[in-house]
């Protein structure tokens, strides 16, 4: 947006956000509570005026002014899908977003990093995603860097999962997103290893949640199963974490591995295992591989079965045994995750059945908060990615309905049958073992 646009929107500006209290950016009378009534009656240009005078709001030097301007784009991003109103605009908002993350308080880094975030998401796959990328990029990189305030730092792990999984076209622009967590994750395996640090627990977790949900999109790449055996016998050691937010993040990290096969030497180079040359390294990695895998399910028995204590956070607690439980059965047996949320007044149902869907569907709902449903209802880009279909239950009469619930009760009672049959296998494999 030009200086003369700026200058003559000026007043408009003031009266939008008093220089006296940023705060008024919730209470003018144009305030984005007008942006619903705008969606309602279709009053296109009200809409349009209400978002200049937001991005006006972020060229002023107050930070709290901006900060105002930022929460309101925010939950306008939330709220409403605006990708008929940022098409054009996405390059001023970009710009002014990364000027906040590169020169704002925490708050702002925090907002804008956030926003950035909901631009990609808003926007959908193609090039203006993956300019948002490309631009944004650095400056996060540098945030992770510079080792900053934990919110930050969290913030800027978030967006940059984001903007990659939306914008990247390639496995090197994706690599470059996961090497950089990786750094924040593992420290010691980065460039600056002269003075090694230790990320705090709560951005410990959010880098590993964030590699994770990016890790989801290189199951088409080809992967070379010997350059994963050090992250993975280091993700195995958080398991032993004393926070339970890592504990569990690592697990999912983990479970994500075994579901991409990245401890399974055999899978793609059982023909080189007994051969001449290189047979003995590749050997050598197999069984390395296979004390992983022990290990692994080691580990996430106890943690499936971790008693509480005095003190101890019950949900917390249980949310940890639930989903070790859930890891093991998936390691020993071959059990996916599967879980389903009803959307659009019930009509419509969102399942996942892997551990890829089901990282995906948890960072999203983290990261679009109060806005998740309505991006599933109407972004293109989430209806791509989750399997959204009509519920056969809510569109029967109430005849077949009946039968329809037979058919489910049937279903559930099989599921029943499964889950005791292996509970038996489990008990009599820790009777042989005793």
């Amino acid at each position: 947006m030009g200086k003369s646009k700026k200058s003559k929107a000026r007043g408009g500006v003031d009266d939008l956000l008093d220089s006296s209290d940023a705060d008024s950016v919730g209470s003018s009378s144009t305030a984005l509570s007008d942006l619903s009534i705008s969606y309602a009656t279709e009053h296109v240009n009200s809409q349009e005026f209400v978002l200049d005078k937001y991005i006006d709001a972020l060229y002023e030097k107050r930070g709290s002014t901006r900060e105002a301007a930022l929460v309101k784009l925010v939950d306008a991003f939330e709220s409403f899908m605006l990708h008929g109103l940022v098409e054009n605009r996405y390059a001023t908002l970009l710009s002014q977003f990364n000027n906040s993350v590169k020169k704002g308080s925490t708050k702002e880094v925090f907002l804008a990093s956030h926003a950035i975030g909901l631009l990609a998401i808003t926007l959908g796959a193609g090039s203006s995603s993956h300019e948002i990328m490309e631009e944004s990029h650095p400056q996060l990189c540098r945030v992770l860097q510079a080792w900053s305030d934990a919110s930050k730092m969290i913030s800027a792990l978030d967006c940059l999962a984001v903007i990659t999984f939306v914008g990247a076209t390639d496995l090197a622009e994706t690599e470059l997103s996961l090497k950089a967590m990786w750094d924040v994750i593992h420290p010691k395996s980065g460039s600056n290893v002269g003075t090694v640090r230790k990320p705090k627990p709560p951005v410990l977790a959010s880098a590993l949640s964030a590699w994770t949900f990016l890790l989801t999109t290189i199951g088409a790449w080809r992967i070379n199963t010997d350059s994963w055996k050090e992250p993975i016998a280091f993700l195995s050691t958080l398991l032993e974490a004393d926070d339970r937010a890592v504990r569990m993040a690592a697990g999912e990290a983990l479970a994500l591995c075994f579901e991409l096969n990245l401890l399974d030497v055999s899978s793609c180079e059982d023909g080189d295992v007994n051969t001449g040359g290189t047979g003995g390294s590749k050997n050598k990695l197999f069984l390395d591989m296979q004390a992983l895998k022990a290990k692994i399910s080691g580990l996430a028995s106890n943690l499936s079965a971790e008693a509480g204590g005095k003190g101890a956070d019950k949900k917390n607690l249980t949310d940890q045994r639930d989903l070790f439980q859930r890891i093991l059965d998936f390691i020993k047996y071959g059990d996916c995750p599967e879980e389903s949320i009803k959307i659009a007044g019930k009509r419509y149902v969102l399942r996942v059945s892997s551990w890829s869907e089901l990282i995906q569907l948890n960072f999203l709902k983290r990261f679009l908060g109060k806005g998740f449903l309505k991006h599933v209802q109407e972004n293109g880009l989430l209806q791509d990615i989750f399997d959204i279909k009509v519920d056969k239950a809510e569109t029967l009469s109430s005849t077949d309905k009946k039968i329809f619930r037979s058919e489910e009760e049937k279903e559930r009672a099989l599921k029943l049958n499964k889950e005791r049959r292996l509970a038996q296998v489990r008990k009599n494999a820790v009777m042989l073992d005793e």
